[in-house]
């Protein structure tokens, strides 16, 4: 019998890419109206993005990773927005300037940062039937404000958030948590999400039932992950669980 639904957040239940989507454009926008022609909009803002997920070369984590540990989130973003202006020839007259940029993306995706359509509903119907528990990760200083924005802690029992952990998804210590918190055993709990390797992996590793949002990513063979199920969109998983339910 199914007791627990273990939830990833970011495209799973919210539409993170779409937040992502909106705050680029405006800065972008700004950037352009501030620095006219001296600076490609578009090249910075898909680079900053690219730099706060983490999606570094080599060279930027040795860079980044001690301001990260030594100084904290907030000033490896300044130096990342520093850096990448410099790239372009473009030089702040202080360190406001990189608040100031940093602070308008970070309002704007969370102004635009909502649950998938059907989502908001579905959760506040399956609080009613199962234990559920969202297991995010990331940094406090990116996931904290957007639990917040859409007020998650009203729509389901718990939140763990992976840079509050000792380990993130799909380290098995994170999911052996999850279910200690919703009192349940593996085979009583699934867990939905759209990423292979932290999903799909760390549920399997920890014994529990899969969900995969595939959403338009395409399933590599080669890697030998395999979802136990597969919906490709996130409003599809209502009626995917009220079937298994059942």
């Amino acid at each position: 019998m199914l007791k627990a639904l273990l939830l990833d957040m970011d495209e799973t239940l919210c539409d993170t890419s779409h937040a992502n989507r909106k705050a680029k454009s405006l800065l972008a926008a700004h950037l352009t109206n501030r620095y006219a022609d001296k600076i490609n909009s578009q090249n910075f803002v898909d680079a900053y993005v690219k730099g706060i997920y983490r999606d570094w070369t080599a060279n930027q984590e040795q860079r980044y990773m001690p301001i990260i540990e030594s100084k904290g989130e907030n000033q490896f973003r300044n130096q990342l927005i520093v850096d990448l202006l410099e790239k372009q020839n473009i030089a702040l007259d202080n360190i406001n300037d990189a608040e100031a940029i940093q602070q308008k993306f970070d309002t704007d995706r969370l102004a635009h940062f909502t649950f998938f359509p059907g989502i908001e509903n579905f959760l506040l119907e399956a609080k009613k039937l199962f234990t559920l528990v969202v297991i995010t990760n990331g940094p406090e200083h990116s996931q904290l404000p957007k639990l917040a924005a859409v007020k998650l802690e009203d729509y389901v029992h718990y939140i763990i958030v992976g840079g509050q952990e000792p380990e993130q998804k799909p380290a098995r210590s994170i999911f052996e948590k999850a279910l200690q918190l919703a009192d349940c055993e593996a085979h009583e709990a699934i867990h939905v999400g759209d990423s292979l390797a932290a999903d799909i992996v760390g549920a399997k590793n920890s014994g529990i039932t899969s969900l995969w949002i595939q959403h338009q990513q395409p399933l590599d063979a080669e890697l030998g992950i395999n979802p136990d199920h597969t919906v490709m969109h996130p409003s599809e998983i209502p009626n995917f669980i009220s079937e298994l339910n059942h």
